[in-house]
């Protein structure tokens, strides 16, 4: 094995970084550096999460200059800007831990994957939800057989006032790449993740952009940037979606929608055993669903309280897997299947007609 990895720098000093830094530490590394566009809000987060006197710089060509030691970084920007510097990162030789989504689009996020793959570096992304104490428990269950094989799936989070920064970077479809489906991508890729990433065939789905411009309907995440700023993106996605391995998938993504509350779970019907997570204010809880002899056999489980939703031990992991001591949580080929589902969708959404995807391209039916 190689030299440890203990020294990283932060690419992006936003609200994410503190469970970034928190991760890192908990991992035995040290943050040494912070690179924004911002100097200032760098320093007063520096500050923040006492990191003492650390350089803070523009660039990554400053941060390899000023601190040579930094063996990996985080890139915790938004969406538009990911490629480029996940791109410059590993062209430095820099192992990279990415926020979701990957990418804008699945183009985009094979360019990072296949960067990766040359350099020979690990590449990385904050799908932290796997990480969350119930999501692993139930990856055990599926893994010792005790679930069966996933047959098919249901990913919901649903918001009812829940439109993040209302006219700012999140609600331009430029620099975001789109609304909830992309911004909360999170169970779909836990769906995925349980039903072992199945490459996906069809996609019928549909955008809805109700309340989109309606401030009264913004979120406590990001708050209200501006009442007349861009809002071109979907307030709500629902989908369909249809595996090459039989296996399917219903996706119900929203950001403003008149439910009676806002929801987030997983729910999984397999050959064995059914399952349900959920999420309720940082509270986790896992059910599983059986039929024996015509009893139902149902279990309820509880987890340590998560306010973080894993998010500390998704960066956590990310380093453990550098230094051999922990098999990584994602892989860059994942996302890849990701995004190009979620391509899919808009596609579809926008098109109105089910798409059919391709080894390498997308087909309107």
């Amino acid at each position: 094995m190689g030299e440890k990895v203990g020294k990283v720098a932060l690419v992006g000093a936003g609200a994410m970084a503190e469970c970034h830094v928190r991760g890192y530490h908990e991992a035995g590394a040290e943050v040494v550096a912070i690179v924004d566009r911002n100097p200032e809000a760098g320093r007063k987060f520096a500050e923040k999460c006492q990191l003492g006197k650390i350089p803070v710089v523009e660039t990554l060509g400053e941060l390899q200059r000023t601190a040579p030691e930094v063996q990996a970084v985080s890139v915790i920007t938004p969406n538009k800007f990911h490629r480029p510097l996940v791109l410059e990162a590993l062209e430095r030789g820099l192992h990279v831990f990415c926020e979701k989504p990957p990418a804008l689009n699945a183009a985009e996020t094979k360019e990072m994957a296949d960067k990766a793959k040359e350099k020979k570096l690990r590449l990385m992304f904050n799908l932290n939800n796997r990480a969350r104490l119930d999501s692993q428990f139930v990856k055990r269950q599926i893994r010792t057989g005790r679930i069966g094989t996933v047959n098919s799936a249901q990913a919901t989070w649903m918001r009812r006032t829940g439109i993040p920064g209302f006219g700012g970077w999140f609600t331009t479809k430029a620099i975001s790449g789109g609304g909830p489906l992309i911004d909360l991508l999170h169970m779909i890729d836990l769906a995925l993740w349980f039903m072992d990433y199945p490459e996906p065939e069809f996609v019928l789905a549909q955008t809805t952009h109700d309340f989109m411009d309606d401030p009264d309907f913004h979120g406590s995440w990001g708050s209200v940037v501006s009442t007349t700023g861009t809002t071109d993106v979907e307030s709500a996605c629902h989908g369909f979606v249809r595996f090459k391995t039989g296996q399917v998938l219903s996706i119900h993504n929203s950001w403003a929608e008149l439910v009676k509350e806002e929801d987030i779970f997983v729910a999984l019907q397999a050959k064995k055993t059914g399952v349900r997570i959920r999420c309720v204010n940082g509270q986790n809880s896992c059910e599983l669903y059986a039929q024996k002899n015509g009893v139902s056999m149902d279990k309820s489980y509880r987890f340590q309280h998560d306010h973080d939703m894993g998010r500390t031990r998704a960066p956590e992991n990310f380093i453990r897997t550098l230094n051999g001591e922990a098999e990584p949580l994602t892989t860059a080929d994942e996302a890849v299947t990701l995004m190009r589902l979620i391509d899919a969708v808009y596609l579809s959404a926008s098109s109105g007609r089910p798409v059919e995807l391709g080894k390498e391209s997308y087909h309107i039916l």
